[in-house]
This record gives C-alpha cells, structure tokens and sequence, in this order.
C-alpha cells in the first residue's frame, strides 16, 4: 500500500524541500533522481556486506532487492554500507579485539550515515555476529521507523556421513593437536565444513541474536532462520522495503516495540534455544540505545526461569537450517506463549502483536527440532548467570547440553589466551583445574576477546568435561563445555580475578548460580596492595580510544551513556 507523506514532518526535509536546499537536490538529480522521487521520503538501507566471510557475502545483493519494495511503497531506497569483523576469521589472534569494537563502529557509523543525510527510516542487513546486535543499537538510537533483517545461516558441510559446522573445524585442530586426527582428515573437513554463502549454522551469536531480532520484534515473523542460500531470502527483503513504509505512515518507532517486556521476551528465547553468552552483553547494550535498565542480572533472572526447549548445536544436534524447517522463532514461540513465558501484548514491526502474529502459526508435532514446554530437554535455561567472591559484578556460563552443573579446582593462571593456548597446545593443562584467563576484558584486552580457539583446542584433546574456563573476555557462541565469561569487574579494574594465584581453589554452581574464590579476604587485601595496572601494545587508535570509554560488560560494554542521557532523538529533528 503506497501511502501520502508529509515531508515536512520528517528529516529528510533538511536536504530536500525549499529553495534553499537547491544545492542538496542536485546531487539527487546527478544520480539520476526525478523531481518526484526526491520528493519521496528517503530510506537508508544499511548493508554490512562484504567479502571478508560467507557470512557477508549476500548481504549487499539482499540490501539491493529490498529497494524495490521501498520503491513500491512510496519511498526512495538510499543503499550504504557499514563494516564488519568476521569472528570465525579474527578468532584465536589478535584481530580479535577488533571483533566487539566492531560493534560500537557499526552503530555509529550507522547513525552518523543516517544523521549527516537525514534518512527518515532505515532497513538494516546484517550477517555475523556483531553486525547484528551494532545494527539494532543504530535503529534504537536513531528511533527512526526500521526494520532488521538477517542474511541468513550456511548450510551444513557434509563430512563422514554427518552434518558438519566450523565448530568441528575448531576442535578437529584439538584432535590433530594431541596427535588423534591425521593432518590429511583436517584438511579434508577444512574444505568440506562451511559450503556457501551464509553465517555460522548453529546457534551461535550470530542465529542467537537473529532469533532476537523476531522475539523483541524488529525483523518480520519467521524470516530470520531461512538460509542464505534460499532463494526465497529475495521476498522477505522486498516485504521488509514495503513494510518500513507502513511502520514510516503509522510512526512505529524501534523504542515502541522495544519495551522492556520485548527485552524480557528476547532473553526468554535466548534461554530456550542454548543461545549464545554474548546475547548477555548484547541485550544490556541494546536497552541502553532505548533508555531502558536491563543488564546482565535481569538477562540472568530470566534465564534462571526459562526452559531449554531447542535441541540446537553446539549443545544439542541441529543446525539453524533444521530450526527454519520445523518452523522456526515463531514456532519456539507458540508453545513459550501457550505456557505463559512471554509477553504477547508487545507490538511488532508487523503492526501487529507478539501475540497475534503467533495466532497464525500452528504446532507441528511431529518435527523434531524444538521441543514443547511441557516436556523440555532440560527444566532450565541453556544459559545461567552467575555471581559470587569472584564474580562480584556477575558473569555467565552456557549450561546448554552439559550434564556437569559443578565445578571445584585449583586455578591455573594466564594474563592472556596466548599464554594459555600455549600451553593447551603443549599439554600442560591438568585435569580438574579450573584455567583462568585475564586481562582479556573490554578495557584491558582491549576489546574482549572470544576464546573459541582455546575451548575447541581443550574440547578435541578430550579435555572438555575435565577442567573449567573462566575469563574477564568472552566465548563465542560455539564453545562448549565448562566455560564462563564476563567475569567482572575485569582484571583490568582490580577486579577479584586479577588477585587469583595459581593453586587457589575456586568453585562454581551453575544451579545456584554462584562463583567463588575461596581465599581469605586479608590475603586478597594483600595481593590488592601489591597488584600493579598491566598495560597493553594499543596505545593509539580505535582499541585506545575504546579502551578510554567503555563500560562494564555487566552494562553490556557500551561506550557512551545511552539514551537516558539524550537531550533529543534523531527522529525528531
């Protein structure tokens, strides 16, 4: 439906209506535009597109189909892009502390693209990990009409008969590593694991914060867990370019659907589907973009209440593929709602609510992929919180597909995941300890890092189940096993962790949700005396100038105050 627009009412007055905007109109002319396009309202359609991994690789040919629906609801498309850093690729060295960075570049640049040429809605199109939550912060800041889009997972590689992810890539290099996989099977897996276009299959980050896009309601119902490779990803970018210009004639603004029961409804699906731990820094940091309290306790208070009902790898045996196919978020959805765990009177980008979207779609008993409520594959989440003596600002631990929920041991000490993938590598773990990893969080890595190369390392040694991780950094949304990040306040910071000793016993109770150093507190007063701030190669540039202003993990590592502090929003000028 192609609605009338007043463009005196929008932003994109500024650079295209009266006399005295004749210069601004004359590049819109140089483009090719007729007097009637320029009158139209302008969409931005963020693309983070790129060559850099399959996960990007469709993105900008999506971003460029989605203008025909713009242009079919009355508005004119303006295509740019923004950048991303492909974790799978920045993992195990030091590029990954670009990774979250990232995430902070992306919505400024997003913002400052959308501001210096005042679009009056946006479409976003994202593919890896932080592209996905950097992209949503933009659309919450601005408050202009938007809509997210995901482009979509990989299939499956085929490897020995089975569904294969670069999960398995990760810990075959642990297996050859402790001499139990051949280098000729690795290269062969190497080759055969991510077959094509699309982000990582299971439900890592990036199809974690895609499922989080449905359940807080800013992507359309069930178009986020197709595969990339569908051709049929092409009809959902045209309706999401139609349906931003009915959310642009209605004014349905992100910070409408955004509410505090959405945030609770996001982290409800997190728990249920074994999501990622970064959903946890990513959802606080979100809320913070719409002026809403909502950190990692009140993610961790809803996790503790939700049951694990999708039976998705890491933890479980299905890919995002598989999910898509049995029905999707909004099938997961319909027996959370049914079962009171979800708020049904949010409204959604559809115009609709949670709840009357959810109407249209009908149980299927017979897949396999997502369970009901009533009988789940464990009775809480797949993701805990935990706090305690050496966690005081809290930290979280994926319990997703694990039959050990305790863990007692003495602490092995590193200042950094090189060190300590050193000595993975070298066999100089001992079974029964509990690794600690610092100096990796958002101030003092800089940049928080993920460790997937050093649990998937641990994992194909056969040391998964063995010892415990515990790190002030992160873990990507493929690492399995006993593994707990953003532990704060970081090392950095002098937090509780960067007084463990080698030898310290520390416990961790993933059903009571605690984590404790058990040292006296005179000794840790002492060791509090002595300890000295440790300082890092990134004296210049964007890890500096992060480093400078960002905040806790447990607030979600953002690096500015958030809509709390706004004197106006974008989308009102």
């Amino acid at each position: 439906m192609t609605h009338s627009f007043d463009k005196s009412k929008l932003p994109s007055r500024h650079v295209s209506v009266g006399p005295e905007r004749a210069p601004h109109r004359s590049y819109y002319y140089a483009m090719g535009l007729t007097e009637e396009e320029i009158a139209r309202p302008f969409v931005g359609i963020a693309s983070a597109g790129n060559d850099s991994a399959p996960c990007n690789t469709t993105l900008n040919a999506q971003a460029d189909v989605c203008r025909d629906g713009v242009n079919r609801a009355g508005g004119m498309p303006r295509r740019f892009n923004t950048i991303t850093v492909t974790d799978g690729i920045a993992m195990g060295h030091q590029g990954m502390k670009s990774s979250l960075v990232s995430r902070e570049v992306i919505a400024d640049s997003i913002e400052l693209s959308m501001r210096g040429h005042c679009y009056d809605a946006l479409v976003g199109f994202a593919g890896c990990d932080k592209s996905l939550p950097g992209m949503m912060m933009a659309m919450l800041r601005l408050n202009v009409p938007s809509i997210f889009v995901y482009g979509g997972s990989i299939l499956p590689g085929q490897y020995d008969g089975r569904d294969v992810t670069v999960k398995d890539v990760f810990e075959a290099v642990g297996k050859h590593a402790a001499g139990n996989c051949p280098l000729k099977d690795l290269i062969a897996l190497e080759k055969v694991a991510c077959p094509g276009h699309g982000a990582c299959g299971g439900q890592y980050t990036a199809n974690t914060m895609a499922c989080v896009g449905e359940a807080i309601g800013l992507s359309l119902p069930n178009s986020n867990m197709m595969p990339a490779p569908y051709e049929s990803r092409a009809d959902i970018a045209i309706a999401a370019g139609e349906q931003v210009m009915e959310l642009l004639a209605r004014n349905l603004r992100p910070r409408d659907i955004c509410t505090r029961e959405a945030f609770e409804n996001a982290a409800r699906v997190v728990a249920a589907t074994g999501g990622s731990t970064n959903a946890g820094l990513h959802l606080p940091a979100m809320a913070s973009e719409a002026g809403i309290d909502f950190d990692l306790f009140d993610v961790a208070e809803i996790f503790k209440t939700t049951p694990y009902i999708a039976d998705l790898q890491p933890g479980g045996r299905y890919v995002a593929r598989d999910m898509y196919e049995a029905g999707g978020v909004y099938m997961l959805m319909k027996t959370l709602l049914e079962n009171g765990l979800l708020h049904g009177d949010c409204i959604t980008v559809t115009g609709k609510t949670l709840g009357e979207n959810i109407d249209q779609v009908t149980w299927n008993p017979d897949q396999k992929v997502i369970y009901d409520v009533k009988t789940p594959l464990s009775p809480t989440g797949g993701v805990v919180g935990l706090r305690g003596s050496l966690a005081p600002d809290g930290a979280i631990v994926k319990v997703a597909g694990m039959d050990r929920l305790q863990f007692t041991g003495p602490a092995q000490v590193f200042d950094c995941e090189e060190d300590c993938f050193a000595a993975v590598e070298a066999r100089q773990i001992k079974e029964g300890s509990v690794i600690v990893i610092r100096y990796e969080g958002p101030k003092g890595g800089p940049g928080m890092r993920e460790m997937l190369s050093t649990t998937a390392a641990l994992y194909g040694q056969g040391m998964g189940e063995s010892v415990a991780l515990i790190t002030d950094g992160r873990f990507s949304g493929a690492t399995r096993g006993f593994c707990i990040g953003h532990v704060g306040p970081e090392a950095a910071e002098c937090g509780p962790i960067a007084l463990v000793e080698d030898g310290d016993l520390i416990s961790i109770d993933a059903e009571a949700g605690t984590i404790d150093l058990h040292v006296e507190e005179t000794v840790l007063a002492e060791r509090r005396k002595a300890w000295q701030p440790r300082t890092n190669d990134y004296q210049a540039g964007a890890l500096w100038r992060y480093a400078q202003n960002v905040g806790p993990a447990s607030k979600g590592a953002v690096t500015h105050p958030g809509a709390k502090a706004e004197t106006h929003v974008f989308a009102d000028i």
